[in-house]
């Protein structure tokens, strides 16, 4: 019945705007030509008397302001329509009011940027930071709708479920115009030699990089927090620094990690660095969206880890069931375990969750069964991480690199079939995707002796435009001749961009792979779109983080 309510609300919307095709007008049509849904983006520009006449940029600021109003119309809605409780029904609707108001955030950021700009054009970093941001609040408006669905919320008790359609429709429309003037057909500026083909691939490396540990401080520290630490109060030693450390016995500053998260400083550009000393943490811990630059930083692998057991079945959204969530911008984490212990018979159950932009993951291992890694949005790295999982372990709508990492299928429930990926793009101008470079795509060991019984493919389209690549990856027996798997019938097949390059291993002959129209076979030009450099622009930012990466092709 709630699906049918909010089709007569969509019905009645087209035909509000389509009744107005009379105002249309050539610059307009122009523009929209990249909009999924291009007769809604020239209906919201025609609302505007100067976009007959208005350039490029400012076009986009009529589109972004628009998105701005509906998206604050949303938020004030679902604020008003909320309920309390922990039921699943609400814990959706709460998950919406959150997400409404980073997609606000985002929007805010991005008209800022856009506006700043003194001349008729936007820089290339500024562009591409824009696309990065609509592209996470349209993904944050598909989670806030698929929430809505699996708890199967009555939506027309909810008055905000009115204006989420349109909401969408005008990000949308807003990305659309990002791509179209200042970003499709434009190259990214020229770096240096030096920088774009950097590689760290060693501890060796790493210290000769970063500096010695003769003064007592990690070598994980970047050049610059190793000067800014070595502040003394007095002559004892003490820093004075953002260098705090979790110790369960005591001995430390806190015993909890979110007491830790929740004494650093708000919206700090400063890392703020907790060491989270051995042991088994059960806690959930969240990296809120005013905790910028947070670094946690374990003994290993196993000895420091992070543990929780929430899941659907539960009575948990899989947006709150993660363990560890992080949204706060440049949160990175080193040598540490997160896990989410409810097992194959729970279904959804996340392990770690990251919506934090420019944000990375060093030597950690991510522990679950069915979703367990959510990349949900904005750009990410991983390097070095062991991956455990089942069905869509790696899943999300994340700019995201995964670098020499593990990814290991695990034993799922019977009459399952393992999935590595499930990449949700839902709009073809999102610059995001799962980009899975020099990884080791395998059986993890429970797996091993009853291989046959579970089919194991390399992902699936959860949304209509997935993107998902292996590039020079070793891909183990574990994986079906076929390679990929369809989510139902022939969806998203013909608009899906898989991609394979370079593999090796018995998993990776493509002769006998999927013949879907959005399947491929990359060339070296095809690759080069999907690395560090080139896809996240990890190399104007990873260094500072103190994280080892190749910026290009190995």
């Amino acid at each position: 019945m709630a699906s049918k309510v909010l089709l007569v609300i969509l019905l009645a919307f087209l035909s509000s705007y389509q009744s107005r095709g009379d105002t249309r007008n050539n610059n307009v049509e122009s523009a929209c030509e990249l909009a999924p849904n291009r007769t809604f983006c020239e209906w919201s520009l025609s609302q505007s008397g100067g976009s007959a006449g208005a350039g490029p940029k400012n076009l986009s600021e009529i589109v972004m302001r628009y998105s701005l109003r509906q998206a604050k119309i949303v938020k004030g809605s679902i604020s008003g329509g909320s309920s309390s409780g922990l039921s699943m029904q609400s814990q959706a609707i709460e998950d919406c009011n959150f997400l409404y108001g980073l997609t606000v955030d985002y929007l805010m950021a991005s008209l800022a940027k856009l506006t700043n700009s003194t001349n008729s054009t936007v820089g290339w970093k500024s562009a591409v930071d824009i696309q990065s941001y609509l592209s996470a609040a349209l993904t944050n408006q598909a989670t806030c709708l698929e929430g809505l669905k699996l708890a199967n919320v009555k939506l027309r008790q909810f008055s905000f479920t009115n204006g989420i359609s349109n909401a969408s429709d005008s990000v949308s429309s807003s990305l659309a115009l990002m791509k179209k003037f200042f970003i499709a057909g434009k190259a990214p500026p020229k770096r240096s030699r030096s920088v774009h083909s950097r590689r760290l691939l060693s501890d060796d490396d790493f210290v000769s990089q970063y500096g010695s540990v003769d003064d007592g401080l990690p070598s994980w520290l970047s050049r610059a927090d190793r000067r800014r630490l070595l502040q003394s109060s007095s002559g004892d030693g003490v820093l004075v620094g953002d260098v705090v450390t979790v110790a369960q016995d005591g001995s430390g500053n806190y015993t909890t990690i979110t007491d830790a998260i929740n004494a650093a400083a708000n919206q700090s550009a400063d890392r703020c660095v907790i060491y989270v000393t051995a042991g088994v943490y059960e806690e959930y811990v969240q990296i809120p969206k005013y905790k910028y630059n947070i670094m946690l930083i374990g003994d290993g692998i196993d000895v420091t880890v992070i543990t929780g057991n929430r899941s659907v079945v539960d009575g948990w959204t899989t947006f709150n069931s993660a363990t560890v969530a992080a949204v706060g911008q440049g949160f990175l984490a080193r040598d540490i375990t997160f896990e989410n212990t409810a097992g194959a018979e729970k279904h959804q159950a996340v392990a770690l969750r990251v919506g934090s932009d420019l944000s990375a993951f060093y030597r950690c291992s991510i522990k679950g069964y069915q979703d367990t890694l959510y990349t949900h949005s904005l750009r990410q790295f991983y390097r070095e991480c062991d991956i455990y999982g089942t069905v869509d372990f790696i899943f999300g709508n994340a700019a995201v690199v995964f670098q020499s990492c593990n990814l290991l299928a695990r034993k799922p429930m019977d009459q399952q079939q393992n999935l590595f990926t499930a990449q949700g793009r839902t709009d073809p101008n999102q610059n995001t995707g799962t980009s899975i470079v020099n990884c080791n795509v395998t059986a993890a060991p429970e797996l091993v002796p009853v291989i046959s019984s579970f089919p194991t493919y390399l992902g699936r389209p959860w949304k209509q435009y997935s993107r998902t690549v292996y590039i020079q990856s070793y891909l183990d027996s574990v994986v079906q001749p076929a390679g990929w798997l369809a989510w139902s019938g022939d969806f998203a097949l013909s608009t899906l961009y898989y991609g394979e390059y370079a593999n090796t291993g018995p998993g990776a002959n493509t002769s006998q792979r999927v013949s879907w129209p959005g399947y491929r076979v990359m060339n070296n030009s095809d690759a080069q779109n999907f690395t560090v450099t080139s896809f996240i622009a990890g190399d104007t930012w990873l260094s500072s983080a103190a994280v080892p990466f190749d910026a290009g092709l190995l």
